[in-house]
């Protein structure tokens, strides 16, 4: 046992290398599936909803909309009444989804911000506008950077002025150009409120990346939705795309096998030049 040692050493050093190093990626990829089996759940879901109940679940989200509207303030966190069962036709606390082509993602969007729930995909903020379009209203949806586990909001900060973001309720497709970019302070929510006739939603994760003293705010105003355009995107963000968090990994595994197998070809070396010699 004592002379394999060094043999069980270097491999355990490699194999605890190589799992810190592949980790993030095959973590994120398990929250992407994760994702995209929650958002097939939810659109499943969405098609066995008559449509009585249908425009009933759409009728009670405009109402709550109209009546957060007359503060045209933020109310306090938990949202007016009855906020939780608005939109949530599967129970599980999903009222859509929100896809960005240009960062390649597409998350679900969770009631509230709990900590759990931001850890597998984004969360609306309780006290703003359902997510369902409308004059007066403003949506805020926000999202981690930077966990090891997820990918999430992480490259919100590549979106740029003129961007398109689509958000999916029920069988509704809500169309947002970006027209504003901008950094705060954490208690800083003028931007957040609701403007008089306007239709917004706005993308909040900490910046900056790791450090996450402010916050980053992209807002979309609404636009026309234009079905092409759409799927154009949406092509795109379900693309198999090569992504660069998957380049390292690749790259970096058969250095590590290299250097275990020069790790173990020295040790025996080192074994037979110190074994007796029979001459």
């Amino acid at each position: 046992m004592k002379k394999h040692l060094p043999t069980i050493l270097a491999i355990l050093v490699f194999l605890i290398g190589l799992s810190v190093l592949l980790y993030p990626t095959v973590s994120n990829l398990i929250n992407q599936r994760n994702s995209s089996k929650l958002i097939e759940d939810y659109d499943n879901k969405v098609k066995t909803i008559s449509p009585a109940d249908y425009s009933a679940v759409l009728k009670a989200a405009y109402k709550y909309n109209e009546k957060l509207a007359e503060s045209l303030s933020l109310p306090k966190a938990g949202g007016l009444p009855g906020y939780k069962n608005l939109l949530n036709i599967s129970g599980d606390g999903i009222m859509g989804y929100i896809a960005f082509a240009n960062i390649n993602i597409k998350l679900p969007i969770y009631h509230g911000t709990d900590e759990a729930l931001l850890e597998s995909g984004v969360g609306h903020m309780s006290q703003t506008s359902l997510p369902v379009g409308g004059a007066s209203t403003h949506a805020v949806i926000t999202g981690h950077r930077g966990l090891p586990s997820a990918k999430l909001f992480t490259d919100l900060d590549k979106v740029v002025i003129g961007d398109v973001f689509y958000i999916y309720v029920l069988n509704e497709v809500l169309a947002y150009r970006v027209d504003q970019i901008i950094t705060v302070e954490p208690n800083e929510t003028a931007a957040l409120r609701i403007f008089k006739g306007r239709d917004y939603v706005t993308c909040v994760t900490c910046t900056p990346y790791g450090i996450n003293t402010h916050r980053l705010l992209i807002r979309g105003v609404r636009v026309p939705y234009e079905s092409t355009i759409a799927e154009k995107y949406k092509v795109r963000g379900d693309a198999n795309i090569l992504n660069p968090d998957l380049v390292a990994p690749v790259l970096a595994t058969p250095v590590l096998l290299g250097l275990l197998i020069f790790l173990l070809i020295k040790i025996r070396r080192s074994k037979t030049a110190n074994s007796p010699q029979i001459k």
